[in-house]
């Protein structure tokens, strides 16, 4: 079965903000790769909290034919050397699974379907 890994930042540990609409956005998102046949993982990680480390241990795991990378870490400018950061992890533990990027936590599935497929 073709599997993929999700990394983005846990809407529960963020800072003022509501994560709750965020959350029911990811839980959609999984939704979509059900529909699809793939079984999705998801590294959800605080800047705070040695995302790094949380990154690494979830690309060692299992064997990933994708890898997306969320929009939290990928556009929010304070997180740029983090985004660089996951972007080597994934290069280094996963060197054949395709990286994908998503638009929103709900297209998911998208994202990796078009490397997939």
């Amino acid at each position: 079965m073709t599997r993929v890994l999700v990394i983005g930042l846990d809407p529960a540990k963020l800072a003022g903000w509501d994560p709750e609409p965020v959350q029911a956005a990811i839980a959609r998102g999984r939704a979509r790769f059900d529909d699809h046949g793939i079984a999705a993982d998801y590294c959800l990680v605080s800047p705070d909290e040695r995302p790094e480390q949380a990154v690494a241990e979830a690309l060692t795991g299992h064997t990933y034919d994708c890898v997306v990378i969320g929009g939290g870490i990928r556009t929010h400018e304070p997180l740029l050397e983090l985004f660089e950061r996951v972007v080597n992890l994934v290069r280094r533990h996963a060197p054949d699974a395709a990286i994908a990027f998503n638009s929103s936590p709900e297209d998911c599935a998208d994202a990796a379907v078009r490397w997939l497929r």
